[in-house]
Protein backbone atom coordinates (compact mmCIF):
# COMPACT_ATOMS: atom_id res chain seq x y z
CA UNK A 1 0.00 0.00 0.00
CA UNK A 2 1.29 3.60 -0.77
CA UNK A 3 1.83 5.74 1.94
CA UNK A 4 1.98 9.32 2.09
CA UNK A 5 3.50 10.36 5.33
CA UNK A 6 5.85 13.07 4.88
CA UNK A 7 7.80 15.67 7.27
CA UNK A 8 4.84 18.19 7.26
CA UNK A 9 1.03 17.60 6.90
CA UNK A 10 -0.03 16.35 4.26
CA UNK A 11 -1.78 18.19 1.67
CA UNK A 12 -5.86 17.18 0.87
CA UNK A 13 -8.20 17.98 -1.76
CA UNK A 14 -11.89 16.86 -2.40
CA UNK A 15 -13.36 16.71 -5.35
CA UNK A 16 -16.79 15.97 -6.39
CA UNK A 17 -18.63 14.27 -10.06
CA UNK A 18 -22.10 13.71 -10.82
CA UNK A 19 -23.41 12.87 -6.93
CA UNK A 20 -25.74 14.34 -4.53
CA UNK A 21 -22.81 15.49 -2.01
CA UNK A 22 -24.24 13.13 0.46
CA UNK A 23 -20.60 11.74 1.62
CA UNK A 24 -18.73 15.03 1.52
CA UNK A 25 -21.20 16.14 3.95
CA UNK A 26 -20.48 12.80 6.13
CA UNK A 27 -17.34 15.00 6.31
CA UNK A 28 -18.53 18.32 7.34
CA UNK A 29 -21.10 16.63 9.93
CA UNK A 30 -17.91 14.65 11.42
CA UNK A 31 -17.78 18.03 13.97
CA UNK A 32 -15.10 17.13 16.52
CA UNK A 33 -13.97 14.11 14.47
CA UNK A 34 -13.19 17.17 10.89
CA UNK A 35 -10.98 19.21 13.51
CA UNK A 36 -8.98 15.95 14.52
CA UNK A 37 -8.57 15.39 10.90
CA UNK A 38 -7.53 18.84 10.03
CA UNK A 39 -4.83 19.11 12.76
CA UNK A 40 -3.53 16.36 11.01
CA UNK A 41 -3.16 17.11 6.85
CA UNK A 42 -3.56 20.56 5.22
CA UNK A 43 -7.03 21.20 3.54
CA UNK A 44 -5.96 22.64 0.62
CA UNK A 45 -8.73 21.63 -1.92
CA UNK A 46 -12.57 21.07 -1.02
CA UNK A 47 -14.71 23.53 -2.37
CA UNK A 48 -18.05 22.29 -0.57
CA UNK A 49 -16.49 23.57 3.16
CA UNK A 50 -14.74 26.88 1.82
CA UNK A 51 -13.61 28.62 -0.92
CA UNK A 52 -10.07 29.06 -0.56
CA UNK A 53 -8.34 26.40 -2.85
CA UNK A 54 -4.99 26.14 -3.42
CA UNK A 55 -3.30 24.02 -6.58
CA UNK A 56 -1.71 20.46 -6.09
CA UNK A 57 0.28 18.29 -6.22
CA UNK A 58 -1.68 17.01 -3.14
CA UNK A 59 -0.93 13.98 -0.91
CA UNK A 60 -4.41 12.60 -0.35
CA UNK A 61 -7.21 13.04 -2.97
CA UNK A 62 -11.17 12.32 -2.05
CA UNK A 63 -13.02 11.53 -5.10
CA UNK A 64 -16.95 11.55 -4.33
CA UNK A 65 -19.15 11.14 -7.32
CA UNK A 66 -19.47 8.92 -11.10
CA UNK A 67 -18.38 9.46 -14.04
CA UNK A 68 -21.16 10.75 -15.99
CA UNK A 69 -20.38 13.34 -18.86
CA UNK A 70 -17.67 13.89 -21.38
CA UNK A 71 -15.91 16.80 -19.50
CA UNK A 72 -15.28 14.11 -16.62
CA UNK A 73 -12.82 11.67 -18.35
CA UNK A 74 -10.09 14.80 -18.77
CA UNK A 75 -10.77 16.10 -15.60
CA UNK A 76 -10.50 12.53 -13.65
CA UNK A 77 -7.40 11.77 -15.16
CA UNK A 78 -6.10 15.29 -14.18
CA UNK A 79 -7.06 14.53 -10.68
CA UNK A 80 -5.57 11.23 -10.14
CA UNK A 81 -2.01 13.27 -12.05
CA UNK A 82 -2.29 15.50 -8.66
CA UNK A 83 -2.84 13.11 -6.33
CA UNK A 84 -0.33 10.82 -4.56
CA UNK A 85 -2.39 8.74 -3.13
CA UNK A 86 -6.69 8.74 -4.90
CA UNK A 87 -9.89 7.59 -2.57
CA UNK A 88 -12.97 6.76 -3.92
CA UNK A 89 -15.82 7.49 -1.75
CA UNK A 90 -19.54 6.86 -1.76
CA UNK A 91 -21.46 4.40 -3.81
CA UNK A 92 -21.39 6.69 -7.20
CA UNK A 93 -17.61 6.78 -6.71
CA UNK A 94 -16.99 3.38 -6.32
CA UNK A 95 -19.55 1.62 -8.52
CA UNK A 96 -21.83 4.60 -10.72
CA UNK A 97 -24.30 4.90 -8.14
CA UNK A 98 -28.21 5.43 -8.25
CA UNK A 99 -27.52 7.03 -11.80
CA UNK A 100 -26.29 4.01 -12.75
CA UNK A 101 -29.86 2.96 -13.30
CA UNK A 102 -29.50 4.61 -16.60
CA UNK A 103 -27.27 2.31 -18.05
CA UNK A 104 -29.62 -0.17 -19.19
CA UNK A 105 -31.54 2.57 -20.69
CA UNK A 106 -31.51 4.59 -23.57
CA UNK A 107 -29.75 8.12 -22.32
CA UNK A 108 -31.63 10.11 -25.26
CA UNK A 109 -34.78 9.22 -24.27
CA UNK A 110 -34.21 10.12 -20.43
CA UNK A 111 -32.79 13.65 -21.81
CA UNK A 112 -35.87 14.35 -23.97
CA UNK A 113 -38.40 13.65 -21.42
CA UNK A 114 -36.85 15.82 -18.75
CA UNK A 115 -34.89 18.70 -21.16
CA UNK A 116 -36.83 21.25 -23.01
CA UNK A 117 -33.24 21.52 -25.28
CA UNK A 118 -31.77 17.94 -24.89
CA UNK A 119 -29.11 18.88 -27.34
CA UNK A 120 -27.47 21.23 -24.89
CA UNK A 121 -27.12 18.45 -22.61
CA UNK A 122 -23.64 16.65 -22.66
CA UNK A 123 -24.27 13.44 -21.13
CA UNK A 124 -22.36 9.97 -21.44
CA UNK A 125 -24.29 6.87 -22.03
CA UNK A 126 -23.17 5.04 -18.70
CA UNK A 127 -22.63 5.96 -15.07
CA UNK A 128 -19.15 4.63 -14.60
CA UNK A 129 -16.78 3.97 -11.23
CA UNK A 130 -13.78 6.10 -10.98
CA UNK A 131 -11.79 3.26 -10.69
CA UNK A 132 -13.06 2.77 -14.57
CA UNK A 133 -10.69 5.21 -15.75
CA UNK A 134 -8.03 5.49 -13.14
CA UNK A 135 -6.16 3.59 -10.80
CA UNK A 136 -7.69 4.39 -7.07
CA UNK A 137 -5.47 3.22 -4.22
CA UNK A 138 -8.73 2.70 -1.88
CA UNK A 139 -12.09 3.19 -2.01
CA UNK A 140 -14.83 3.92 1.02
CA UNK A 141 -18.08 2.08 0.29
CA UNK A 142 -21.64 2.83 1.76
CA UNK A 143 -24.41 5.64 0.10
CA UNK A 144 -23.36 7.79 2.74
CA UNK A 145 -20.15 6.65 3.58
CA UNK A 146 -19.44 5.66 7.47
CA UNK A 147 -18.14 8.97 9.17
CA UNK A 148 -15.84 7.15 11.19
CA UNK A 149 -14.33 4.56 8.70
CA UNK A 150 -13.58 8.40 7.04
CA UNK A 151 -11.44 9.06 10.17
CA UNK A 152 -10.08 6.01 9.68
CA UNK A 153 -8.78 6.36 6.42
CA UNK A 154 -7.61 9.57 6.99
CA UNK A 155 -5.28 8.35 9.90
CA UNK A 156 -4.08 5.69 9.14
CA UNK A 157 -2.92 7.27 5.96
CA UNK A 158 -1.33 9.68 7.34
CA UNK A 159 1.03 7.52 9.63
CA UNK A 160 1.70 5.32 7.26
CA UNK A 161 -0.41 1.91 7.59
CA UNK A 162 -3.60 0.26 6.02
CA UNK A 163 -7.05 1.36 6.87
CA UNK A 164 -9.06 -1.04 9.49
CA UNK A 165 -12.33 -0.89 7.35
CA UNK A 166 -14.52 -3.76 7.73
CA UNK A 167 -14.69 -6.69 4.52
CA UNK A 168 -17.23 -9.29 5.92
CA UNK A 169 -20.82 -8.90 5.83
CA UNK A 170 -24.04 -7.01 7.12
CA UNK A 171 -24.70 -10.18 8.83
CA UNK A 172 -21.69 -10.13 11.18
CA UNK A 173 -23.07 -6.55 12.62
CA UNK A 174 -26.48 -7.71 12.86
CA UNK A 175 -25.38 -10.31 15.26
CA UNK A 176 -22.88 -7.95 17.18
CA UNK A 177 -25.69 -5.26 17.72
CA UNK A 178 -28.31 -8.47 18.52
CA UNK A 179 -30.37 -8.16 16.13
CA UNK A 180 -32.67 -11.10 14.98
CA UNK A 181 -32.40 -12.11 10.97
CA UNK A 182 -35.26 -10.79 8.92
CA UNK A 183 -34.47 -13.08 6.48
CA UNK A 184 -35.04 -16.03 8.38
CA UNK A 185 -37.50 -14.71 10.99
CA UNK A 186 -39.52 -12.87 8.85
CA UNK A 187 -39.16 -14.30 5.65
CA UNK A 188 -37.88 -10.85 3.84
CA UNK A 189 -35.35 -11.21 1.12
CA UNK A 190 -32.43 -9.29 2.27
CA UNK A 191 -28.94 -8.11 0.74
CA UNK A 192 -26.87 -8.54 3.82
CA UNK A 193 -25.18 -11.60 3.40
CA UNK A 194 -23.36 -10.72 0.67
CA UNK A 195 -23.40 -6.51 1.30
CA UNK A 196 -20.05 -5.46 2.98
CA UNK A 197 -20.54 -4.07 6.49
CA UNK A 198 -20.38 -0.37 7.41
CA UNK A 199 -23.74 0.67 8.37
CA UNK A 200 -24.18 -0.87 11.65
CA UNK A 201 -27.05 -3.14 10.03
CA UNK A 202 -29.26 -0.23 10.30
CA UNK A 203 -32.49 -1.60 8.13
CA UNK A 204 -32.37 -4.97 9.61
CA UNK A 205 -32.40 -3.03 12.87
CA UNK A 206 -35.63 -1.95 11.96
CA UNK A 207 -37.17 -5.11 10.69
CA UNK A 208 -36.11 -3.99 6.63
CA UNK A 209 -33.87 -5.83 4.79
CA UNK A 210 -30.43 -4.97 3.73
CA UNK A 211 -30.73 -2.80 0.36
CA UNK A 212 -26.97 -3.21 -0.13
CA UNK A 213 -25.99 -0.20 0.22
CA UNK A 214 -22.10 -0.83 1.05
CA UNK A 215 -21.56 -2.90 -2.28
CA UNK A 216 -21.03 -6.41 -2.64
CA UNK A 217 -18.88 -7.95 0.01
CA UNK A 218 -16.00 -10.53 -0.85
CA UNK A 219 -16.99 -13.49 -3.32
CA UNK A 220 -20.74 -12.40 -2.96
CA UNK A 221 -22.61 -15.98 -3.81
CA UNK A 222 -25.51 -14.10 -4.96
CA UNK A 223 -27.01 -17.08 -6.86
CA UNK A 224 -27.22 -19.41 -4.16
CA UNK A 225 -28.54 -16.52 -2.05
CA UNK A 226 -31.70 -15.46 -4.08
CA UNK A 227 -32.09 -19.01 -5.20
CA UNK A 228 -33.05 -19.52 -1.27
CA UNK A 229 -35.05 -16.15 -1.77
CA UNK A 230 -37.11 -17.48 -4.71
CA UNK A 231 -38.00 -21.05 -2.85
CA UNK A 232 -39.49 -19.07 -0.15
CA UNK A 233 -41.77 -17.39 -2.34
CA UNK A 234 -40.08 -13.73 -3.28
CA UNK A 235 -40.12 -13.10 -7.51
CA UNK A 236 -37.16 -12.72 -9.41
CA UNK A 237 -38.46 -8.93 -10.44
CA UNK A 238 -38.72 -8.46 -6.62
CA UNK A 239 -35.09 -9.55 -6.34
CA UNK A 240 -33.86 -7.83 -9.10
CA UNK A 241 -34.56 -4.62 -8.01
CA UNK A 242 -33.10 -5.33 -4.60
CA UNK A 243 -29.70 -5.68 -6.30
CA UNK A 244 -30.52 -2.67 -8.66
CA UNK A 245 -30.15 -0.08 -6.26
CA UNK A 246 -27.32 1.94 -4.74
CA UNK A 247 -24.37 -0.22 -6.19
CA UNK A 248 -26.45 -1.62 -9.45
CA UNK A 249 -23.20 -1.13 -11.85
CA UNK A 250 -20.83 -2.93 -9.45
CA UNK A 251 -19.75 -6.09 -11.06
CA UNK A 252 -21.94 -8.96 -8.96
CA UNK A 253 -24.63 -6.90 -8.50
CA UNK A 254 -25.36 -6.00 -11.94
CA UNK A 255 -23.97 -9.86 -13.46
CA UNK A 256 -26.91 -10.98 -10.51
CA UNK A 257 -29.33 -8.19 -11.95
CA UNK A 258 -29.08 -9.97 -15.82
CA UNK A 259 -29.44 -13.52 -14.36
CA UNK A 260 -33.00 -13.01 -12.92
CA UNK A 261 -33.74 -10.09 -15.94
CA UNK A 262 -33.22 -13.27 -18.13
CA UNK A 263 -36.18 -15.46 -17.62
CA UNK A 264 -36.57 -19.03 -16.18
CA UNK A 265 -33.55 -20.33 -13.74
CA UNK A 266 -31.35 -22.43 -15.85
CA UNK A 267 -29.43 -25.64 -14.95
CA UNK A 268 -26.51 -23.76 -14.56
CA UNK A 269 -27.91 -21.14 -11.99
CA UNK A 270 -28.87 -24.29 -9.92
Amino acid sequence: MTTVATAKKPRLAVFKFASCDGCQLQLLDAEGQLRAIADQVEIDHFLEARSRSLPGPYDIGLVEGSISTPADIPRILEIRRQCRFLVTIGACATSGGIQALRNWGQVDEFLGAVYATPAYVQSLEKSTAIADHVPVDFELRGCPIDTRQLVELVSAVVVGRRPRVPTYSVCVECKMRGTVCVAVARGIACLGPVTQAGCDALCPAHDRECFGCFGPSQQPNLVSLNGFYERQGASRERLGRLVQSFNAWSPEFHAEHDRLAGGPDTEADR
